[in-house]
């Protein structure tokens, strides 16, 4: 994909449909500096914005990731190809990438709670070895119990961002077309 010509193409279609980047931008609730950045190819709109845009301008995506209309089926099949060969090589996340990213931003969420729960175990450590040491093994067996819970709960957070959404996005759309 070139992205100055991806760029030029998002500003023709702008000109074409009399729009400043201004208007463009409120429509699309952006502002008018990230629809410069998108003509002058700093950087590609994302995927719900390339949507946006396509229904606006009546073209398809494949002609936005294009930069030009494509006239003939055959031109419109090898620039498709050619679009998700490119978009999956320059994915900027990866699965891993993006399941990092959620499991700490999960961590970073629920940080005062887990240190809560952190707190509660050693005080029954320090309990429960003070005053029923034949009880100590339970304090281990709870511990770990712990985490394992708050492990599940994590990736259960992580896994539900990663598959769920694209699973509600596909539903939607079926029953759109319903």
């Amino acid at each position: 994909m070139d992205m100055l010509k991806i760029g030029n193409f998002l500003a023709d279609l702008r000109k074409e449909h009399n729009l400043t980047q201004e208007q463009l931008g409120d429509e699309l609730g952006v502002t008018n500096k990230t629809v410069s950045r998108w003509e002058t190819g700093t950087y590609l709109p994302p995927v719900e914005m390339l949507q946006m845009l396509s229904d606006k301008y009546n073209v398809t995506i494949n002609e936005i990731l294009s930069g030009e209309r494509l006239t003939s089926a055959e031109q419109y099949k090898q620039q498709a190809e050619s679009n998700i060969k490119t978009a999956l090589d320059k994915s900027v996340f990866s699965l891993k990438d993006k399941k990092n990213y959620f499991s700490k931003k999960w961590l970073k969420d629920h940080c005062a709670e887990l240190v809560i729960e952190i707190i509660v175990l050693i005080a029954m450590a320090v309990v429960v070895s003070i005053f029923w040491t034949a009880y100590s093994s339970l304090v281990a067996v709870a511990a770990i119990a712990w985490s394992f819970i708050t492990n599940n709960r994590k990736m259960s957070y992580v896994e539900g961002k990663l598959y769920d959404e694209g699973l509600k996005h596909s539903q939607e759309e079926n029953n759109e077309k319903h």
